[in-house]
This record gives C-alpha cells, structure tokens and sequence, in this order.
C-alpha cells in the first residue's frame, strides 16, 4: 500500500488511473455467495443456467463491484475519503473466466457544505477482455482542502 496525500485543488478532470486485470473464478462466486447468502441458480446452478438464455453460471454483480473498485484502492489518500457511490449499474454479465480491468477517471470537482472540504466525482468503468463495458458508477470522494474555500 501505498500512502499519499492528494488535496481536492491537487485533482485534474479527466485524470485517469487503471488496474492490471484479474481473472474471476469459480472460487470467486462461491465465496461471495457464501458471504452474501445470494445463491441464486444464476450464479451457483450451472446445469440450470445451461437451459437458460445466458448459457452459463453469472458472476454477483456486487462482486464484479467489490472487486472492481478493489482493484484500484492499492494507493491510500489520508486526506480523502469514501463519500458513496451512484448512478452503479451491471451493464454486462462477467462470466468463470472472464478477466476484467478497472479505470477510474476524475469526472466532476464541486464544493461542500464545509469549506474546509471538496467532492471529487470518478467515474469507475470495468470492462472485460473484450474490452466491453460490464459495469459503471460513479465514486464520490470527500476529499480535504489545503486552503478553505471562501464562504
């Protein structure tokens, strides 16, 4: 890990970062699934999900999720923190096997409440090894200032 003091005046719209890939497994699906207690047939019944039009077991969104923003958190901002998370959607299925990389890029920069601090929007895309989009959001970040905005 590492750690690095980024202020809100130190974000640049349009900056971008991105992971390496990781391949989602079927060890993957069931741990999520154990953790979560969501053991639909989509995603554990590989003999149903074969007389279904996707034809195979469907990774747990909020898993593609949980490790698509994991991919990126391997540098730790002191000074800012997790403010949520909008506008998620699953716009493609990852299957056992598919191997999915994360970009964030820094979308939006607006004023708090408190002067003392900023929102910095990014904009987080997972895409498979087609390089198609199976998932976005939007990652708020509540991130401190080196000087106060004015009131």
């Amino acid at each position: 890990m590492n750690f690095r003091e980024i202020y809100f005046e130190d974000y640049e719209l349009g900056a971008t970062r991105r992971s390496t890939g990781r391949t989602i497994t079927e060890a993957d699906i069931v741990l999520h699934a154990g953790q979560t207690g969501d053991f639909y047939p989509h995603h554990m019944d590989k003999e149903w999900c074969a007389t279904q039009p996707f034809q195979r077991r469907i990774a747990h969104g909020t898993l593609i999720f949980s490790i698509g923003v994991a991919m990126l958190a391997d540098d730790i901002n002191p000074v800012a923190m997790s403010y949520g998370y909008d506008r998620l959607r699953f716009v493609k299925p990852v299957h056992i096997g598919d191997t999915i990389t994360s970009t964030v890029t820094v979308a939006e920069k607006r004023d708090h409440k408190k002067p003392e601090f900023g929102i910095v929007v990014e904009k987080l895309e997972v895409t498979n090894q087609k390089q198609e989009t199976v998932l976005v959001c939007e990652h708020i970040l509540l991130v401190h200032r080196k000087t106060p905005a004015s009131p």
